[in-house]
């Protein structure tokens, strides 16, 4: 609270002087107050939760235990090239059989829309990532992305092969 003190009159006579007046600005309510709203908001925040991406790691295999081959008409493989690039083909590759390579973009229409036709036609598919060395991370977190988006069960994170890398070369796209 805001006071002003004055002085008493000293009851002599004689010259009157203007009265000094001194303010005094009482600061304690005004402290109560700033530190009862910093409680109420410490207590009342709720503080942003970091995004990250729940990935399910594989479990080492044991020895004596039996790999499953992927069926050809179930994969799907995604590779990812330099300069921001994205192909994909069906099925796998092999030495006798060349898949047509498509490009593609990270935008909606682009892969993800189809990923979502090729789960929706065969929802048993398993995608394949194949990074190669020249792909930046951002790709690699885009990709991951879309497999969040499109709600694919099953993706592997592969090595790209030599055949890949020349199937990019050889492909003109």
């Amino acid at each position: 609270m805001a006071e002003i003190q004055q002085q008493a009159d000293s009851g002599k006579g004689g010259k009157k002087r203007a009265k000094k007046m001194s303010t005094k600005i009482d600061m304690t309510p005004m402290v109560d107050l700033a530190f009862l709203l910093l409680t109420f908001f410490m207590l009342t925040t709720t503080f942003s939760k970091p995004t990250v991406m729940q990935l399910t790691m594989p479990v080492k295999p044991k020895a004596n235990e039996e790999q499953t081959e992927i069926k050809a008409s179930d994969a799907f493989t995604v590779l990812l090239g330099e300069n921001n690039k994205i192909y994909y083909y069906d099925g796998l590759l092999s030495s006798d059989v060349k898949p047509e390579l498509q490009a593609s973009s990270y935008d909606a229409n682009g892969i993800r829309k189809t990923l979502l036709q090729r789960r929706q036609a065969n929802p048993k598919v398993v995608v394949l990532i194949k990074a190669a060395d020249k792909s930046n991370y951002k790709n690699m977190v885009d990709i991951l992305d879309e497999m969040n988006i499109t709600d694919q069960k099953k993706y592997a994170l592969v090595d790209i092969s030599k055949a890949d890398e020349d199937l990019i070369k050889t492909s003109g796209l």
